[in-house]
C-alpha cells in the first residue's frame, strides 16, 4: 500500500508539473474571461427569469387581492338584497381569494429579494469582469516580461558552458593566425618591391661613387687624366722603339 501511495504521489507530482508547464498565462486568462462572460450571461438570465417571476407573482397578488374586493363587495349587495345565504356565498369567495391573495404576496416578496440578492450578485460579478479585463493586460505583459527574463537568462547559462567559450577563443586563435598571416604577405610583398627599387639605386649609388673617386684621384695626381690614360698606337711604338734602343746601347757598351 506504502508503494502505491508514493507511486500515486510521483504520478500526480508529475502531472500537475506538466500541466503548470501547460499553463499559457495569456490563454488562461482568455479562456477565464470567456468563462466569466458566459457566467455573467447566464446570471443575467436567471435574474430575468426571477424578474419574470416576481412580476408574475405580483401581478397574480393584484389579481387575487381584486378578486376578493369584488366578491366583498358582492357580499354586501347580498346582504342588502336581504339573501344572507348568496351573501355567504359570496364571503367564502372573498375568504379564499384573500387567502390566495395572501399566498402570492408572501411568494412576490420572497421572490423579490432573491431578485434584489441575484442583481447584487450580478452587479458583483460584473465589477469583477471588468476589474478581470482591466487587469489582463497587464497580468499578460509581466507574464511576458518574466519569459523574456527566463529566456535571457537560460540563453546566458548556456553561453557559460566551457564548450561555448571554447569555441569563441578557437576562432579568435584561428582569426589571430589568419590575421597575422596575412600581414607577413603583405610585407614580404613590400619587401620584394622595396629590395629591388633599393638595388637599382645601390648601382646608381656605387657607379657616382666610383666616377667622385676617379675625379678625386685625378685631382691629386694619383692617375692621369682620362685622355693621358689611353695613348694612341703610334705614341705605344714610338715608347717601345727608344726602349729597345736603350737596350742595345747598354749590350754594346759591356762588350
Amino acid at each position: 500500500m506504502a508503494i502505491l501511495q508514493r507511486f500515486w504521489t510521483v504520478l500526480k507530482s508529475n502531472l500537475n508539473h506538466l500541466i503548470g508547464r501547460a499553463e499559457d498565462p495569456e490563454r488562461m486568462l482568455n479562456q477565464m474571461l470567456l468563462d466569466m462572460q458566459e457566467q455573467l450571461i447566464s446570471a443575467k438570465k436567471q435574474v430575468a427569469m426571477s424578474i419574470a417571476d416576481e412580476k408574475r407573482l405580483l401581478q397574480q397578488y393584484e389579481q387575487e387581492k381584486q378578486l376578493s374586493i369584488e366578491w366583498e363587495k358582492r357580499a354586501m349587495l347580498a346582504v342588502k338584497a336581504g339573501n344572507d345565504d348568496l351573501a355567504t356565498q359570496a364571503l367564502a369567495r372573498q375568504a379564499d381569494h384573500a387567502k390566495q391573495a395572501q399566498g402570492f404576496e408572501q411568494n412576490w416578496h420572497v421572490q423579490k429579494n432573491a431578485v434584489e440578492q441575484l442583481k447584487t450578485a450580478l452587479q458583483k460579478l460584473s465589477e469583477k469582469i471588468n476589474e478581470a479585463k482591466r487587469k489582463k493586460n497587464l497580468l499578460i505583459a509581466r507574464a511576458k516580461r518574466a519569459q523574456a527574463q527566463q529566456q535571457i537568462t537560460e540563453t546566458m547559462n548556456g553561453l557559460s558552458g566551457a564548450g561555448s567559450f571554447e569555441t569563441i577563443e578557437r576562432m579568435e586563435e584561428k582569426i589571430d593566425r589568419m590575421e597575422a598571416e596575412a600581414q607577413a604577405t603583405t610585407e614580404l610583398a613590400n619587401e620584394i618591391v622595396s629590395d629591388d627599387l633599393m638595388n637599382q639605386f645601390e648601382k646608381l649609388e656605387v657607379s657616382e661613387t666610383s666616377d667622385a673617386l676617379a675625379a678625386l684621384k685625378q685631382k691629386m695626381g694619383v692617375i692621369a687624366p682620362a685622355s693621358s690614360m689611353e695613348p694612341s698606337e703610334t705614341v705605344k711604338k714610338n715608347t717601345l722603339a727608344e726602349i729597345e734602343k736603350q737596350i742595345e746601347a747598354e749590350i754594346a757598351a759591356k762588350r
